[in-house]
């Protein structure tokens, strides 16, 4: 039906040519923005998810500037327990220089304390942005490591930091001290005695740890003549069981500090009795002990049903305030200026070395646990924004190619909405 009121033909044109204007602006908007999905009001579900990635990518970029912090942090330790190491077996060749009489020990005395007063200086300044992680003499909690944010784990309500906890491995000179009097003392918390079996473990696992507290090992032989060994060389205790005032002066004692482990403790009296040993002279074949672990192993090749030898762990507790000291403690008691001394420094070296090779080590880890953090971190904000990418960013090409069709149909559109305004003028003809 035509009509001078309503033109049918007018109205379809101008709703198509309105439809073609709508998905024009679009198109011009994502060739602008170079997004598909530029706002909330274009697709919610898929602007928000868009969103949530985008802060995530934000936060990684952060998580990797702290792993690259932390990474030079630990570089920085790791690169000074190295050179103290070097030192220490620059060390131990002058103490082996010492074990021979006719030389000038208080030279190679001298030379020591230089060595000494360079690690003090390394341990010092090995310090970045403020962390110096050769140091650990604190007693409060916590105080042991430090933590480095390295990810984010994202739940469905929630959002979680994951950090890599590095220890603090002190390599530093201080002296420790153990309280004679006051706090918690236990005796014989652990024991084990070598007899016709000649072995014996201690397993200290079940041993608390905490910072500031002291264990010390003690040593009870009984050999009636001596035929099968000096027990006087042996024992460091005059009774059964150590006193809190033998403890305080006892050579084979250790104060823990934050982070350490039963392990640490276990390894540290064994060394402090390698010291103990080469000063008394206490052959291996006589008494022997080895750390594995949290167990400490106690061997002897010459005990027997009566001539025993008795080990035994004592604990004092941080209540007492003892002062924690330095993990190269030791190095305050080197002194080759006798022969005495010069024997027991072969001990000592071999355990302080040992201490700095396994500090560096444990450094070396941890920069590598950073390391790759980092790479991982850096590879899964490339995937995510590759994931943002294919959400929300426009094909450009196809986003042309779609402009310029638009383009023709709106051309086109005009055109049938101009022939559609005209149709109703060839009804005036009729009137003529």
């Amino acid at each position: 039906m035509s009509s001078i009121l309503t033109n049918h033909g007018s109205m379809s044109a101008l709703s198509t040519l309105r439809s073609i204007n709508q998905s024009l602006d679009q198109t011009r908007v994502q060739i602008a923005t170079g997004k598909s999905v530029a706002s909330s009001a274009e697709n919610a579900s898929i602007w928000a998810v868009s969103k949530v990635m985008e802060s995530d990518v934000a936060g990684f970029k952060k998580i990797s500037e702290s792993l690259a912090l932390g990474d030079s942090t630990v570089a920085v330790a790791r690169q000074g327990a190295e050179a103290i190491t070097t030192l220490l077996t620059d060390m131990k060749n002058l103490v082996a220089s010492a074990q021979v009489e006719n030389v000038d020990r208080e030279k190679i005395q001298n030379n020591i304390g230089k060595l000494k007063e360079q690690i003090q200086g390394i341990v010092g300044t090995a310090s970045f942005n403020g962390q110096n992680l050769l140091q650990n003499t604190g007693t409060e909690a916590g105080s042991g490591k430090t933590s480095i944010l390295s990810s984010l784990d994202r739940s469905q309500s929630s959002v979680s930091g994951t950090h890599i906890a590095v220890r603090r491995r002190d390599l530093g000179t201080g002296a420790a001290a153990i309280s004679a009097s006051g706090g918690s003392y236990t005796a014989d918390v652990v024991t084990g005695t070598l007899n016709a079996a000649r072995s014996a473990t201690l397993d200290v696992s079940a041993v608390e740890v905490e910072a500031g507290a002291a264990y010390s090992l003690s040593i009870v032989a009984t050999d009636g003549d001596s035929s099968s060994f000096d027990a006087t060389a042996l024992n460091n205790t005059a009774t059964a069981s150590q006193t809190q005032t033998e403890m305080a002066a006892n050579e084979i004692s250790y104060v823990a500090r934050d982070g350490d482990t039963m392990s640490d403790v276990s390894r540290a009296l064994t060394n402090k009795f390698a010291s103990y040993a080469a000063r008394n002279e206490i052959d291996s074949s006589v008494l022997n002990l080895t750390s594995s672990g949290s167990k400490i192993t106690a061997t002897s090749g010459v005990t027997n049903g009566t001539d025993t030898i008795a080990i035994k762990i004592n604990v004092l507790e941080s209540d007492a305030e003892n002062t924690i000291g330095g993990g190269l403690d030791v190095l305050n008691d080197l002194d080759v200026t006798t022969d005495e001394g010069a024997r027991t420094a072969m001990g000592q070296i071999e355990g302080l070395i040992q201490t700095s090779i396994d500090s560096a080590a444990a450094l070396g880890s941890d920069q590598g646990r950073l390391e790759t953090q980092s790479d991982f971190i850096s590879k899964l904000s490339t995937s995510l924004r590759s994931g943002i990418g294919q959400l929300i960013d426009a094909d450009m090409i196809e986003t042309s190619a779609r402009l310029q069709a638009l383009q023709v149909q709106q051309q086109l559109a005009v055109n049938a909405l101009s022939i559609a305004n005209d149709a109703p003028r060839a009804i005036l003809g009729l009137f003529r």
